[in-house]
């Protein structure tokens, strides 16, 4: 689950299983030019800073724990997953491409809300 650190329950979040979560960044990787499984920390040997995608910092997170995103690095997200969803494609009947599509909606909700109340983003 990701949400503000604002103790507030009652705000926006998003959640998957691990597999849907790993899913879910494999997705945003494939659209960043990149595959995951290429990279350090998911079983390849590929450097992080030889890609180039502000969705580093939610690429390259462990599924749950880990620090908090700052403010900062949401509102640095923000603009490219918003252009995802601008861009979306013009064929939704996969399944598979709605959740992802749902799901980004609902990371960037709980993004600009966090920048909105100027508070981390939580991976728990």
């Amino acid at each position: 689950m990701l949400f503000p650190d604002d103790g507030d329950v009652a705000s926006p979040d998003v959640s998957w299983s691990f597999t849907g979560f790993g899913m879910f960044r494999r997705w945003l990787a494939r659209t960043e030019g990149f595959a995951l499984a290429d990279m350090d920390g998911f079983g390849g040997e590929r450097r992080w800073n030889d890609v180039s995608t502000t969705l580093t910092p939610l690429l390259h997170h462990p599924d749950d724990g880990g620090p908090d995103l700052a403010p900062d690095r949401c509102a640095a997200m923000l603009p490219r997953l918003e252009a995802l969803l601008d861009g979306r494609p013009a064929d939704e009947s996969d399944p598979v491409v709605r959740q992802h599509l749902d799901d980004l909606r609902q990371l960037v909700a709980v993004l600009r809300y966090c920048v909105e109340k100027d508070v981390g983003l939580v991976f728990g």
